[in-house]
């Protein structure tokens, strides 16, 4: 081919600059001189180099890996963690004379320029490594499509601004380090970018590791990742061992390698692997906490000023996440659900545990696997945890919730034994008798709340509580004021789980709000840290790509009295003992706890804590609870006539209690203040008539075992509404009969 004109480069330093730039004649027309530097402006500019989108690795409280997230699969090492042999590969193959040129390839230009012009446009780049690094460094700074539709666009303004970014790029650099800064940027396919994710995903081996044939193959991948990608097909993987060859033909042509050893190694097969890549939350081993933790970065300012800040910090930081979750307490809880509910059972049975006084989230199980098929009874949200951790609308929470009201008395000075006598039913007397925080009268005159199959008498807070009688919480709630009991379990971090405002209902004690397990554990927690409320917490530090590691402290508040708290755990641990829980029994340390059975026993829970850790078990049907209730059915391989809190959340709670807490020492609750709390004080039980022959109060604790069935699962009645739970009647007005 004739030339006209002259290409004159002039060399400054390790960057090039032209002084004249003459292109090739092509088919007979001449084609003049683009202008000199001042002209093209063809001077060193640099570039601005964010780093490349890396993997960020999320870990359990032990430092093991539980998830990845990321954008582009990619992991950066250092050159000397990439086989000198994929060195030479690449460079052969790419650049071959990366280490004796400037930023730009004159030979290569030129060659170049010529095929653009026949083809009428930019057909062929005629790049330098280091162009192409420039290039790769520009589409990854792209945020939007129009950002990276520029950054490829076929144009000669777009090549001329690589060229004068690559210019400042071999001024800045040495050859080497350019080398691995594009070997840890480039695309090969497969969903990996840089060198050590290629070499992992096509070869299950290191970048350190590749052999000849497999350094061949990814040096050959980069040219055009998307038509030799070997997870694509048949024809893709033939066309990746025909440029592997070609590569390997390259080699031997330059002696870098022997024609024999070109020969061996075009001998092998493709030997592609095709190797997992480790994933977000549906691969990992806690999927649910793990939806957690992704849900909590990417809503939390602290993360980012914006949603799209955050993403990006998460998907391309290459942060490493050191989290809450505790292995050995995660295996506890799923070993307890799996024991008494099946993934193949419709009813889903969920736990969290949290420990008091930091907030930590140590376990999120539940008897369904995460994921999208259905039909292997896989669910797509997060069934632990709120709507904005991934969650859904929860459940009822049933009389779970007489503990607040519980709370609201002990800080308004009434003591263990003051009580009142309750009928088997609850009417409000007028509409004012309930107001909820806005000052607006919602009593209920019309609607009668029942205790089934309950005697009236006299109950206290010790007796009502272990009963979980309603018309007594009814009645309590009345006496504290509804507003009282709902700022209390707003203190403990109580919300809907669907993010709507609780329902301040006069039903509100019998937990006719939807519920998630964190959010109630949580809540339990602190009163097991003596009243101490800390916002649960599912990242402990986090270490950014240049190895600042920044640790998060627990946001605590004091939200109850000490001693009111300790009151309450006083109360609550008869319900082990003397309660809906007596039926299953203790767990041979300290520990207190609630059961919560919904309407027509919709859905079930139970509650509880020791001083070193608390937790939360409900079961309900998310088909929908109202429609799908818990009697009749069969769950873990055991029929039951109804489902109630201590027929299956409280074995639960308590074998995971036991395994748990196996290795850990136990601690003792704080005693109660017997001079604040013990005995009565405002409203003691009255002088028996007459005609009473001085027994005990018979009324005190009637409930007898509960209709569970095979053998641990039999609790006493929640609500002593007769077999075996609280009921909470929600029918969209917030009535319920709740069975505690």
């Amino acid at each position: 081919m004739s030339k006209i004109g002259l290409l004159a480069v002039t060399g400054v330093a390790a960057g090039a600059v032209v002084a004249g730039l003459a292109l090739p004649a092509v088919g007979g027309v001449g084609v003049g001189l683009i202008s000199a530097t001042n002209e093209v402006n063809l001077a060193p500019e640099d570039l601005v180099e964010p780093p490349p989108a890396e993997v960020t690795v999320v870990q359990d409280v032990k430092g093991n890996e539980i998830a990845r997230f990321y954008e582009q699969y990619r992991e950066v090492v250092k050159l000397d963690q990439i086989a000198p042999i994929m060195k030479t590969a690449i460079v052969s193959i790419e650049d071959y004379r990366f280490y004796e040129h400037g930023p730009i390839d004159v030979e290569g230009t030129i060659r170049a320029f010529a095929k653009n012009l026949q083809a009428g446009g930019v057909a062929q780049g005629g790049s330098s490594i280091t162009q192409q690094y420039v290039k790769q460094v520009l589409l990854n700074s792209a945020d939007t499509d129009a950002e990276r539709n520029k950054a490829l666009e076929a144009s000669y303004a777009r090549k001329l601004k690589e060229l004068r970014y690559a210019m400042a790029v071999e001024k800045k650099y040495p050859k080497d380090e350019i080398l691995g800064k594009y070997l840890n940027i480039a695309y090969f396919g497969a969903g990996a970018y840089g060198v050590e994710a290629a070499a992992k995903r096509f070869f299950g081996v290191k970048a350190e590791a590749l052999t000849l044939p497999q350094a061949a193959t990814l040096a050959g991948a980069v040219q055009n990742p998307n038509a030799t990608d070997p997870n694509l097909g048949k024809k893709q993987r033939e066309r990746l061992l025909s440029r592997r060859n070609v590569v390997l033909d390259r080699m031997a042509e330059l002696g870098k390698i022997t024609t024999d050893e070109a020969a061996k190694a075009k001998a092998t097969g493709l030997g592609y692997k095709g190797t997992k890549l480790p994933g977000g939350c549906e691969s990992s081993k806690y999927p649910y906490f793990c939806i957690y933790v992704r849900n909590d970065i990417l809503k939390n300012p602290d993360f980012g000023k914006t949603a799209a800040d955050r993403l990006k910090l998460l998907n391309r930081g290459g942060l490493t996440v050191r989290t809450t979750i505790d292995p050995a307490m995660q295996a506890a809880a799923d070993k307890a659900i799996s024991k008494w509910v099946h993934s193949s059972d419709n009813p889903v049975a969920s736990e969290a545990l949290v420990q008091p006084g930091t907030g930590a989230i140590r376990a999120m199980a539940a008897s369904r696997p995460y994921g999208q098929n259905a039909a292997k009874h896989e669910m797509a949200y997060n069934l632990i945890a709120d709507a904005a951790h991934g969650g859904g609308i929860g459940f009822q929470a049933g009389s779970t919730f007489k503990t607040f009201t519980l709370l609201a008395a002990l800080s308004k000075g009434m003591k263990i034994n003051d009580g009142f006598t309750v009928g088997a039913g609850y009417r409000a007397p007028a509409y004012s008798t309930f107001k909820n925080c806005k000052g607006e009268s919602i009593g209920d005159p019309n609607h009668t709340v029942t205790n089934d199959e309950g005697s009236p008498g006299w109950r206290t807070l010790q007796t009502g509580t272990w009963g979980s009688v309603n018309t007594f919480f009814m009645t309590l709630e009345q006496q504290v004021g509804l507003c009282d009991t709902v700022k209390i379990a707003k203190s403990l971090g109580i919300h809907r789980s669907d993010g709507n405002k609780l329902q301040e209902y006069e039903t509100f004690t019998l937990g006719i709000n939807e519920m998630d397990p964190v959010t109630v554990a949580n809540a339990y927690a602190a009163i097991a840290a003596r009243g101490k409320y800390c916002a649960p917490t599912a990242i402990a530090q986090i270490t950014d790509r240049d190895g600042k590691t920044t640790t998060y402290r627990p946001k605590c508040r004091q939200a109850l009295d000490p001693e009111v708290a300790d009151a309450a755990a006083d109360v609550l641990s008869g319900v082990f003992t003397k309660g809906t829980m007596r039926g299953v029994g203790g767990i041979g340390r300290d520990a207190a706890g609630k059961t919560g059975t919904t309407d027509s026993y919709a859905t079930a829970w139970f509650a509880g804590f020791t001083p070193d850790l608390a937790g939360a078990v409900s079961i309900g049907d998310p088909r929908g609870s109202q429609n799908h209730k818990l009697t009749g059915v069969t769950i873990g391989g055991r029929y039951y006539g109804v489902v109630a809190g201590a027929s299956i959340p409280g074995p639960i709670w308590k074998d995971t209690m036991l395994a748990a807490l196996k290795n850990v020492s136990p601690t003792s609750f704080t005693p109660i203040n017997a001079a604040r709390f013990g005995g009565c004080g405002q409203s003691c039980q009255p002088a028996p008539p007459p005609s009473n022959d001085g027994g005990p109060d018979r009324n005190a604790d009637v409930d007898g075992p509960g209709q569970g069935r095979n053998g641990p699962d039999r609790g006493g009645p929640d609500g002593d509404n007769g077999p075996g739970g609280d009921r909470g009647r929600s029918n969209g007005n917030g009535r319920s009969n709740g069975r505690g």
